[in-house]
């Protein structure tokens, strides 16, 4: 079983900076791509950035010069920091992860429960 836990969400005025946070734990023997999604109530979800296990990043655009995403993977983590935030951007972010159980295992995807941004003065 596999579990992807984020965090660093909250509360910031327009400009302002918040990095989240996504550890992947179980039974992990590798994660390929790992990525972070956002919602609001009645819209479709979007993808803001991915980023795959050899360091190749894609960013929405309407993000791009102002999140960066990158991974550490020894400790199975997935970072976003967001900078320059605007009120546009407030949504639950999840994350998402490929994970592989064993060696020559095949991936599945895995989502956080989410996380709460909120851009407002």
């Amino acid at each position: 079983q596999v579990q992807l836990v984020e965090s660093g969400g909250g509360l910031v005025q327009p400009g302002g900076s918040l990095r989240l946070s996504c550890a992947a734990s179980g039974s992990i023997f590798s994660i390929n791509a790992m990525g972070w999604y956002r919602q609001v109530p009645g819209n479709s979800r979007e993808r803001v950035a991915v980023i795959t296990s050899s360091g190749s990043t894609i960013y929405a655009d309407s993000v791009k010069g102002r999140f960066t995403i990158s991974r550490d993977n020894g400790k199975n983590t997935v970072y976003l920091q967001m900078n320059s935030l605007k009120p546009e951007d407030t949504a639950v972010y999840h994350c998402n992860a490929d994970v592989a159980a064993y060696r020559y295992g095949s991936f599945d995807s895995y989502w956080g429960q989410g996380t709460q941004v909120t851009v407002s003065s």
